[in-house]
């Protein structure tokens, strides 16, 4: 269920939609068909994201992503 970003050829409204396999999509101003589905750009992550531990190895179970121990 990719998040795609459009735009509406009608009305000219840029939009995002999450669409679930093949799912028509609308544009929701105007609810027009002919589409243009617009390159993305992927978001970086944020610097708090890549300090988290991706696994303890010792202790308890840490709840991290890729933790050991369970």
């Amino acid at each position: 269920m990719p998040l795609y970003e459009y735009s509406c050829q009608k009305c000219q409204h840029n939009f995002e939609a999450l669409v679930f396999g093949a799912e028509k999509v609308e544009c929701p101003q105007c609810q027009g068909e002919r589409l243009e589905r617009l390159l993305s750009v992927p978001a970086r992550p944020r610097a708090e994201a890549l300090a988290l531990p991706m696994s303890c190895g010792t202790g308890p179970t840490c709840g991290a992503p890729g933790c050991r121990r369970l």
